[in-house]
């Protein structure tokens, strides 16, 4: 998405609104993968009710203890 950057003068300048990526390490089906999540996808994760119910049931196996968000990834990772 992009804008404007507003001052207190009104000057206008580009800005470009990018999602909030956070590095993360899940779990699924066995198979622990790297991949970079907004935060609101990663709170989804994290919170044992709303996880299962968005994740199907046949990724209902996910666990809170199973993911990580201290883990780095090398950049361009999904």
């Amino acid at each position: 998405m992009v804008g404007h950057n507003v001052s207190h003068a009104k000057n206008r300048t580009r800005k470009i609104f990018r999602p909030n990526l956070h590095p993360a390490k899940i779990t699924v089906d066995g198979t622990t993968l790297r991949v970079r999540l907004c935060t609101k996808c990663l709170r989804q994760i994290k919170s044992p009710n709303s996880a299962k119910a968005s994740l199907g049931k046949q990724n209902s196996s996910l666990e809170k203890s199973e993911v990580s968000s201290a883990a780095p990834v090398a950049a361009g990772l999904v």
